[in-house]
């Protein structure tokens, strides 16, 4: 084992202050100016970047060459710090980015940017820092890694470069098909002010009709039971309290409650109504609902119908609060919808049903894939 400071040398991205000067900039003819968002999941860099940097402001930047591995060491511990990238362009890097200049020692890029992936995983939530969290450069230097001689380590970083290839080539099927279904939900229901949907099933020539949402489903509206009755225990009842509870379409139970207050039954339709509004899934058991969500008495049409509404931010101008946005009962019960007659709700129905179950196919593929690799990431290095 090695300090990192030993065997390679790093030196963090620079950007002119302040952030907000426009002369810094130039969108049109500018460099890539690589911030932490612009580093992917899949240890390259998105395609382009968001902003582009002006001639004036590149000698007070940090430029990076293609075929660097850099590290974010600023941002959220959930979902920023410790992503990881080999460079696939040149571009100016900013202060909250770690540039891996050189090593001192024999080292694969693509073993060691696995390496650094790996130590963030399990160094990062030391971080300090409450909504942004920082590694430091100088934390950072006293950190231990393991390397192999580099026939090994090109071994090691090309075997997991092709189960990251394979990875990514899911991720893409994954994203095509999510991206499809949402072009079929803008084309298969009516847009605002239509009667009737621009694609539809040939049989079907009636005109969609108004009517509110309340006077078709069974709502009801969720109330929290009290905090001293929650459980981890999974014998007890199922709470679901909001968003952080609808994952892919699905209720993904995180706490259990002794108390029963108001409930939903297995099937029924889960919508968030504090922020954010209009997150949904479907409950595979019963479930007792908290002031977060409501539970629906709907069919696939109707779950299908709740999922384009929240796609086009439907639920946006009825939810009220300053701080924190919610809707209530009266507003979700009178909010005006567009519905066919029974036959075509099936069809249409049964049409996204099938969709959606093959894109949870392809995410389960996509996440066994992703245990495989954090299975071999844990017995492949020290």
């Amino acid at each position: 084992m090695q300090k990192l400071k030993d065997v390679a040398k790093f030196i963090r991205g620079s950007f002119p202050q302040p952030y907000t000067n426009p002369d810094w900039y130039d969108e049109k003819n500018g460099q890539p100016f690589v911030q932490v968002a612009d580093i992917g999941f899949d240890l390259k860099l998105n395609k382009d970047t968001k902003l582009h940097i002006s001639k004036i402001a590149e000698h007070k930047s940090r430029f990076v060459e293609k075929g660097k591995v850099v590290v974010a060491l600023q941002g959220s511990i959930e979902t920023s710090i410790g992503r990881v990238a080999i460079t696939q362009y040149p571009a100016f890097f900013d202060r909250t980015i770690l540039i891996f200049e050189s090593y001192k020692v024999d080292i694969d890029n693509y073993y060691f940017a696995q390496v650094i992936q790996k130590l963030f995983h399990r160094e990062k939530e030391r971080a300090w820092g409450a909504t942004i969290s920082t590694i430091t450069k100088e934390a950072l230097s006293e950190f231990f890694i393991g390397l192999p001689d580099i026939e090994e380590q090109r071994k090691i970083g090309q075997f997991l470069k092709k189960l990251n290839d394979t990875i990514s080539l899911h991720q893409q099927e994954l994203d095509t098909l999510k991206q499809t279904k949402q072009g079929f939900l803008q084309k298969m229901f009516p847009k605002e002010g239509k009667s009737v949907p621009e694609v539809r099933f040939p049989e079907f020539t009636e005109k969609w009709k108004i009517c509110k949402l309340g006077e078709i489903v069974d709502i009801t509206m969720g109330q929290s039971p009290d905090g001293k009755n929650y459980t981890k225990n999974s014998n007890d009842h199922i709470l679901v309290q909001g968003n952080a509870d609808i994952k892919n379409g699905w209720v993904s139970p995180r706490v259990w409650t002794t108390q029963v207050t108001k409930t939903a039954s297995k099937g029924d339709i889960i919508l968030s109504v504090r922020a954010p509004v209009g997150d949904v899934g479907k409950t595979q058991y019963d479930v007792v609902l908290g002031r977060g969500v409501a539970g629906i008495k709907g069919n696939e049409f109707i779950f299908q119908l709740l999922s384009k509404m929240k796609i086009n931010g439907f639920w946006t101008k009825y939810s009220t609060g300053s701080t924190f946005e919610s809707i209530n009962s009266t507003d979700l019960k009178e909010a005006m919808i567009n519905i066919p007659s029974e036959v075509e709700q099936i069809k249409i129905g049964n049409f996204f049903k099938q969709l959606d179950d093959v894109i949870a196919l392809h995410q389960q593929e996509l996440d066994a894939l992703k245990q495989t690799k954090k299975a071999f990431l844990q017995k492949m290095f020290v």
